[in-house]
């Protein structure tokens, strides 16, 4: 290019221009045009050595602030690779530019090179000690490292530059909450609260711990306070709602939900929360539709896909429920929730060896994850031979599953030449004399990764994978808990002393009443049918909270069911499978008691949920006395009682001069 005396001139003006911007490269461009045509051009030499060698004033300087400023612009723009080039030429042109390396410093970890990020805070520290928001950058890329006790350390720092930094106070409260210190970061967020009350961000966040430790009324109350803020949060409408859920005040939390979406009609997340709002209020075909509403929204969001799928199961589309938790794996393989729930699925339609496999997976469930033993011998893989072998068999779920599952003993048993079984103290007597040929002892962890005593152990679930073809062919046994005789015959007595038969105890509830199982369960009200049948005498067998049920009873049927105040039901087992050998009849929903007395062969009425993902081949009693009695979720309760009732009075009719004690 030919340049004329007056286009040099307007070529230096340009080249200066960029060089104040920090545009080194545009103005190393334009001296070396001018050079090319005037060679001796003085001013053009002057201003290329001032960008290879800074002048030495320049030295402890910062770039002049319009240059910081237009790089601040880029990075706001998202011209980020423009700005970490133009950033290094000025560290390199100003060994002080502090303000340089900071923006070099954000800019590398926008793009996640962290640790050069780091070196970039670290260099800017080095010329300015106490610039409180390079220590705060600092932290926030030591905590996406995982480094979350140095990113702590750099948000103190920031507050010892700055006591009054609510948002360091954030930081640091996000940091110890992601360490599980919980009780610390309510601490550091009530700080940063104390220092700025109008922070709707520190109330939300504060209401998210809450809720993890639980304190669901504290958790609403710090979310409504970010919403009176910040009117426009959606994120904090949509976390109040999950907490309203938790707390069962499912119609408060669906309109909240519905508040978060007309905010942000996009939150695939608010869809997702909604969805599980919608179910449990039994409105399945909405449910359904917000998480398809959340999966078009999200499409690779495979925790929407598994709760489609728990929703498709409720609503009696198992073909469609495996389809889902299959998609929700595909998407995430190692997704351990969606294959534990596809194990139920399986095992609901019979497809009992997939299903078995699948149930392995519950180990790497947060819910069983503390629950896993950990020894230095094998776990037996149902092949190996037993045969001159100990093998340790360890309880892993409830008492009711645990008794439940002893019926299949024996067939383990049989296959080494000694069996040990750990389980829950409280129901180490009656199982010991029931299977006498088997060491029954209580469970202790204590020592279990130092134990040489087995040559393999099993948790007790995985029996029915290793004798499925067995258990296929003898699924329905005979009584095969043994109760103590004498205090069968102290039951009866007892019995019999308060009038006459039949005698029926009754269990209606677990001690675990969540939300997602209360489908399970029928409210002592729905139980009318059965609790109006005349000329019998019932017996309670729940074990806890059954008071306000009992008086309810009386006082709206006139009905006395009787209570046994000298009776633990909760922790002496053995008495109480004594109790249930010597009733008639007992009627229950899923729990524990329906076990109990099945086992010991009295005739056990169960009131079951036809979808549930306990109604299967794993989870439903084998003795021969258990007859189930089941009810589709859109059904009311009490067609399922009617039919107990019926057949109670056929019961009745048939022993109508013998009660206590035949069984059928």
């Amino acid at each position: 290019m030919m340049l004329s005396n007056f286009s040099v001139e307007q070529t230096l003006i340009k080249a200066k221009s960029h060089a104040k911007k920090g545009e080194l490269e545009e103005a190393e461009k334009l001296y070396e045009t001018i050079l090319k045509n005037f060679s001796n051009n003085i001013r053009a030499k002057q201003g290329l050595a001032a960008l290879i060698k800074p002048n030495q004033n320049n030295i402890t300087q910062n770039p002049p602030q319009e240059v910081i400023d237009q790089l601040v612009a880029l990075y706001n723009q998202g011209q980020i690779t423009t700005v970490i080039k133009q950033a290094e030429v000025l560290t390199k042109q100003y060994s002080g530019a502090f303000l340089a390396w900071n923006i070099l410093g954000a800019s590398r970890a926008q793009i996640g090179m962290l640790d050069e990020a780091i070196e970039a805070y670290k260099k800017c520290i080095s010329l300015k000690p106490d610039f409180a928001e390079v220590y705060s950058n600092m932290g926030v890329a030591l905590k996406n490292q995982g480094k979350l006790d140095e990113a702590i350390d750099a948000y103190k720092k920031v507050i010892s530059l700055k006591p009054d930094s609510a948002s360091a106070y954030i930081d640091m409260g996000n940091a110890l909450y992601h360490q599980g210190k919980l009780d610390e970061t309510i601490s550091a967020f009530k700080k940063a609260i104390f220092l700025n009350p109008k922070n709707a961000n520190a109330y939300y966040n504060i209401g998210v711990v809450f809720n993890a430790k639980g304190k669901l009324n504290e958790a609403i109350d710090s979310y409504k306070k970010s919403v009176l803020l910040n009117p426009n949060y959606a994120e904090a409408y949509s976390n109040m709602g999950v907490a309203l859920h938790e707390k069962g005040m499912l119609d408060e939390a669906l309109e909240i939900f519905k508040k978060s979406i007309s905010l942000n009609p996009d939150n695939a997340i608010a869809y997702n929360n909604m969805g599980a709002t919608l179910k449990d209020l039994g409105k399945y075909e909405k449910a359904i539709e917000a998480y398809k509403r959340c999966i078009v929204l999200k499409p690779n969001y495979a925790d929407a896909y598994n709760n489609l799928g728990v929703v498709l199961q409720d609503h009696d589309k198992l073909g469609k429920a495996i389809e889902a938790y299959k998609k929700s794996i595909l998407l995430k393989p190692n997704y351990a929730e969606a294959h534990h729930n596809l194990s139920f699925a399986l095992l609901n339609c019979g497809k009992l060896k997939e299903g078995l496999n699948e149930m392995e997976w519950r180990w790497k469930t947060k819910k069983y994850i503390s629950k896993i033993r950990y020894f230095p011998k094998p776990m037996w893989d149902g092949k190996e031979s037993l045969i001159g072998k100990k093998i340790l068999l360890w309880c892993e779920q409830g008492i009711g599953d645990a008794i439940n599952w002893s019926s299949c003993l024996p067939l383990l048993s049989s296959k080494a030449d000694f069996c040990v079984f750990e389980c829950q103290k409280k129901i180490v007597p009656l199982l010991k004399r029931s299977f006498p040929n088997i060491e029954i002892k209580p469970e202790n962890r204590d020592l279990d990764i130092e134990r040489n005593d087995f040559d393999f152990h099993l948790p007790m679930g995985s029996l029915y994978k290793n004798f499925l073809n067995e258990i296929k062919q003898n699924f329905k046994l005979d009584a095969y808990l043994v109760p103590d005789p004498v205090r069968v015959n102290f039951w009866k007595e007892r019995l019999n002393s308060l009038g006459k038969g039949p005698y029926i105890g009754i269990g209606w509830k677990s001690s675990n009443m969540s939300q997602n199982r209360l489908q399970n369960y029928a409210s002592i009200n729905e139980w009318y049918p059965l609790l109006t049948i005349p000329d019998v005498t019932f017996i309670n067998l729940q074990y806890k909270d059954f008071n306000d049920d009992l008086n309810e009873i009386k006082n709206k049927y006139g009905v006395n069911v009787h209570n046994f105040d000298d009776l633990d039901h909760y922790d002496n087992i053995d008495d109480v499978a004594a109790l249930c050998a010597a009733l008639d009849i007992v009627v229950s929903t899923k729990i524990t008691i329906n076990y109990i007395s099945a086992g010991v062969g009295t005739p056990t009425m169960l009131a079951n949920w036809k979808q549930s993902c306990w109604n299967n081949f794993l989870s439903n009693p084998r003795s021969l006395s258990a007859k189930i009695f089941e009810r589709d979720t859109w059904e009311p309760w009490e067609n399922t009682f009617v039919q107990i009732s019926k057949e109670i009075f056929k019961y009745k009719n048939k022993n109508i001069n013998n009660f206590n004690g035949t069984k059928i």
